[in-house]
């Protein structure tokens, strides 16, 4: 199918919800018209209407009108959600859970059997087109489905389809590394404004520090390990700001941090 042709359906319009279907558009993958959004008030639903896209606060209409069906709601409301739109499934329905801690086996336990259904976790920086997803695929899902959806998410950055037991990983490291990564830049910054430069500029240096060194890293392949060693000169400055990061426990505390975000998501499947 082409994806001129595929009518798209949002179960919840909140952030990660408009971020993929932004990336759809910015991407022009998808033709703003073909893309329904449904949620339960107007609160979240503004940022479809205003990039031309439809809304609903009726679920089952999303089902009638889309072939490719996004559910986007909190995990502890998707239950209740797939009890509603159960009867409304059919065998061309594609189903993709961007739910974190929902699990395959309860997707399928709730939806009709052989129902085409994916798991996947974006992460939020697919609204610029610069994201990293992962998705994993349910017994009825084929090479067909996994290829539609890798091929339209592919538009809004890194998509790669990887084993179920990696989606939680992926939560601690990308789905919730995105804010790490603002702190550290906040902090990058700060440090430049209590040295003396004006707030502003050090926040865009600090961005554009960030950008060059995972550009660095994804286009030479080289361990980050090895590019660190580069900067580095013997009695050099980043030999000694480094050294503060080591006293600071840097390095362990994001680790912990990755831990603390990965074992959240697996109990967020069991509450």
């Amino acid at each position: 199918m082409e994806a001129a042709e595929l009518r798209v359906g949002f179960v919840g319009a909140g952030r990660m919800a408009g971020g993929v279907a932004r990336g759809l558009l910015l991407a022009g993958r998808v033709p703003a018209g073909n893309i329904l959004a449904s949620a339960p008030s107007d609160r979240n639903l503004g940022t479809f209407r205003e990039s031309g896209c439809r809304t609903t606060h009726c679920n089952l209409e999303v089902l009638q009108d889309s072939t490719l069906v996004f559910l986007a709601t909190k995990p502890h409301v998707l239950p209740g959600v797939l009890q509603e739109i159960r009867p409304a499934v059919c065998p061309h329905h594609i189903i993709v859970s961007l739910a974190a801690g929902v699990t395959l086996q309860t997707l399928q336990q709730l939806l009709p059997a052989g129902t085409k259904v994916l798991r996947l976790m974006p992460n939020l920086p697919c609204v610029v087109q610069a994201g990293a997803m992962v998705f994993s695929r349910g017994d009825g899902a084929g090479e067909p489905e996994a290829a539609l959806l890798k091929s339209l998410l592919s538009s809004c950055g890194l998509c790669e389809e990887v084993p179920e037991s990696y989606i939680n990983i992926h939560t601690g490291l990308s789905g919730s590394g995105v804010a790490y990564v603002y702190l550290f830049a906040e902090a990058l910054a700060e440090g430049a404004v209590k040295m003396g430069m004006p707030g502003p500029l050090a926040s865009r240096i600090a961005a554009q520090t960030l950008l060059g060194a995972a550009k660095m890293m994804l286009e030479t392949g080289e361990h980050p390990a090895k590019l660190r060693g580069d900067v580095c000169t013997p009695g050099g400055t980043t030999i000694h700001a480094l050294h503060q990061l080591e006293k600071g426990a840097l390095r362990a505390t994001v680790m912990s941090a990755v831990e603390a975000a990965t074992n959240r998501a697996c109990n967020m499947g069991k509450d």
